[in-house]
C-alpha cells in the first residue's frame, strides 16, 4: 500500500456518531438560557459549525446574552456532552473496518472541536489507537473550518504538501475547508436526500467504500504527470 497520501479525518459525524447527542445537549442548554433551539436545527443548519458561531447566529435572531450567561452555557454544554459521550457515543458504521484496511496510510484527525473533546470521543469509541496523538484542533491554532488553516496546519505538521493530502469530512464546512486548502476532498454524505456534495469533492455514502476510493487516488499519485 502506498504511503504517498496523508489522510486527514474530521471527527464528529465522520469517525464518531456524536452529532445526535450534541444536538440534544445544545437544544436543552441553549433553550434554557433564552436562545430557542431544537435538536433538528443542528442537523439542518449547523452541522460541523463552531459552537461560538452557532450562539452568535442565535443571538442575532433572538437577542444577545450577557457574557456570564454565554460562558455558563458553553461550560454546561461541554460538561453535559462529555458525560453523554462517555456513556453513549458510538463509532460511525464501518469506520473501524475502513481504518483497518487503510492501515498503511499516514493519518490524523483535524476537528473544529477542542482537543480534549476529540480525545474523549476517540477514547470512548476505541478509535484512539488508529490516530494516537496525531490530533489537530481548531482551538489550538485558532482557525476553524470552513477556513482552510486547520487542514493546512495539520498537513505541514504531518510533513505533506496539500496536493498529497486527502480530507475525509461529513460536514459542508469541512468539505469547503478541504477544497479551499487545495486537497482532494471526500464528502461522507450520509444524508443524500437533503445534502448535495459540492463540486470538486468526491461523494461517498458509506465508510465501507472509503478504502477503495483512497486506493484509486493513490494510484493516480503513481501516474506520470
Amino acid at each position: 500500500m502506498s504511503h504517498s497520501l496523508c489522510l486527514l479525518f474530521d471527527c464528529d459525524g465522520t469517525l464518531v456518531d456524536s452529532e445526535p447527542l450534541l444536538a440534544d445537549v445544545m437544544a436543552d442548554v441553549l433553550t434554557r438560557v433564552g436562545l430557542p433551539f431544537a435538536a433538528p436545527q443542528y442537523m439542518a443548519e449547523f452541522r460541523g459549525v463552531r459552537f461560538a458561531n452557532i450562539v452568535a447566529e442565535l443571538e442575532r435572531r433572538y437577542g444577545a446574552l450577557d457574557d456570564a450567561t454565554r460562558d455558563m452555557a458553553e461550560s454546561e454544554m461541554r460538561r453535559n456532552m462529555q458525560a453523554r459521550m462517555s456513556r453513549e457515543l458510538q463509532p460511525i458504521s464501518g469506520i473501524r473496518e475502513a481504518l483497518e484496511r487503510l492501515g498503511a496510510y499516514p493519518r490524523c484527525v483535524a476537528s473544529n472541536g477542542p482537543e480534549h473533546k476529540i480525545r474523549r470521543a476517540l477514547d470512548s469509541t476505541g478509535l484512539r489507537p488508529y490516530f494516537e496523538d496525531r490530533l489537530y484542533s481548531g482551538y489550538t491554532i485558532e482557525s476553524w473550518k470552513p477556513e482552510p488553516g486547520l487542514f493546512l496546519h495539520a498537513a505541514r505538521d504531518m510533513g505533506f504538501a496539500p496536493e498529497h493530502c486527502v480530507v475525509i469530512d461529513d460536514a459542508e464546512v469541512g468539505v469547503a475547508a478541504g477544497l479551499a486548502a487545495g486537497m482532494r476532498t471526500i464528502h461522507i454524505n450520509r444524508f443524500p436526500e437533503r445534502e448535495t456534495t459540492p463540486s470538486g469533492a468526491i461523494a461517498l455514502h458509506h465508510m465501507r467504500d472509503l478504502p477503495d476510493v483512497v486506493a484509486r487516488l493513490a494510484q493516480l499519485e503513481t501516474l506520470p504527470h
